[in-house]
């Protein structure tokens, strides 16, 4: 694995480079290099395993509900998807899920709404999703058209939801739907709640599993007349797009650090097979353009590192926005991963293209990095925004 000498950054305490020690040792025994044909059981056991060694805990927000800290510890869970992105990219997703598919009950849920749904979560007992995005509502969240029709103590919802990660597997998703506390004038983003709906509710139905080209659990949700108490209701009526902002807050960043992984994953096979791979009467690594390569893409892991922790820290520290920063490390670590498997799939030459070598299922595993949670595109908007409002002041 690659050198951890960020860890001695002024970012992290002690406890975070013990953290990553830890799991590092734990992967290397008990992560395969790669899963088999079915996908769903394979992200299940994987939830029942990092559960079982105590890492969900890193997860979920509250000690008294199977959480590490009573509040999420962002540079952990960077630490964490980082570490998991280098060994199994799967494992990363298993770890990931169960985060933002909780989170918004973490951020906003009664202490009986936590003890109900975080404690099993922590454990790996039970799965989680998160169900926000739509057909007509990706990046542009406020446009979501899934309605939930107050009906006395019940909110009954319609609608679909798509690209749900955990779709199809998990026991709830936190749905986001469009109620009747919004008013005239508002802005979209108002009147939208958050409701826990358990995947066994009358009128919720997996209506299409979807493939895509780094296979992992992912449907399309279709509720008809689901009836939901208003019990699971997370937050103030009409709150669920500003829990949503914050939950995607805190995971965005963690993003970037599963990226990073993915980055430090192809430089160190990219860097043994240079030196490995005789050619013209040496190695790879002895010809230039190889160790320029190599110098580009080890400073596009370390940028990334710097952006990705200084974003992780900022939050952790509370205050001031982090908007700004949590979007640059995103955007310049998916894409700057792009570029260092791309070019580690380069040198490792025809291997790298080969179905199931590790190079090839890197190039598959990122793309969808730089879509998800805000694709490159409107990172760039948030940031130039962000830069705009400051320089207006």
């Amino acid at each position: 694995m690659s050198e951890r000498n960020h860890l001695d950054w002024p970012f992290f305490e002690p406890r975070h480079a013990d953290l990553a020690q830890r799991l590092d040792d734990w992967a290397a025994q008990h992560l395969p290099d790669a899963h088999g044909p079915d996908v769903d059981a394979a992200c299940r056991a994987l939830v029942r395993a990092l559960g079982q060694a105590g890492w969900l805990r890193y997860a979920v927000a509250g000690t008294a509900f199977g959480g590490a800290g009573d509040a999420i510890d962002t540079r952990a869970i960077c630490l964490i998807r980082e570490t998991l992105a280098q060994r199994s990219a799967l494992a990363d997703f298993a770890f990931a899920m169960q985060g933002l598919g909780s989170g918004s009950i973490s951020l906003a849920g009664t202490p009986g709404q936590k003890a109900r749904w975080l404690t099993p979560v922590s454990r790996g007992e039970s799965i989680a999703a998160f169900a926000l995005s739509e057909p007509e509502a990706g990046s542009d969240v406020a446009a979501l058209r899934c309605r939930a029709h107050l009906d006395g103590d019940h909110a009954i919802l319609d609608g679909e939801k798509t690209w749900i990660s955990n779709g199809g597997i998990a026991d709830f998703y936190v749905v986001f739907a469009r109620t009747d506390e919004g008013q005239a004038g508002d802005k979209p983003s108002r009147g939208i709640s958050a409701f826990v709906v358990e995947a066994d509710t009358p009128g919720l139905e997996v209506a299409q599993r979807i493939d895509v080209i780094a296979p992992h659990p992912l449907a399309l949700l279709r509720f008809r007349g689901c009836r939901v108490p208003l019990s699971h209701r997370l937050g103030a009526p009409g709150e669920g797009f500003k829990i949503a902002m914050r939950n995607l807050d805190v995971f965005r960043t963690s993003v970037a650090a599963a990226a990073l992984g993915f980055a430090r994953h192809a430089l160190d096979g990219a860097l043994q097979r240079a030196i490995a791979r005789r050619m013209f009467g040496g190695v790879l690594a002895d010809l230039p353009l190889a160790q320029g390569k190599l110098a580009q893409m080890a400073v596009q892991v370390d940028q990334a590192a710097l952006l990705t922790y200084r974003a992780a820290w900022q939050r952790d520290r509370g205050g001031a926005t982090v908007t700004r920063d949590v979007a640059m490390a995103k955007l310049a670590a998916t894409e700057g991963a792009q570029q260092v498997i791309d070019a580690a799939v380069q040198l490792w030459g025809g291997l790298g293209v080969v179905s199931g070598h590790p190079a090839e299922r890197l190039y598959r595993e990122i793309r969808a990095l730089r879509i998800y949670e805000g694709a490159s595109e409107v990172q760039q908007l948030i940031i130039a925004r962000e830069l705009l409002k400051e320089a207006r002041r």
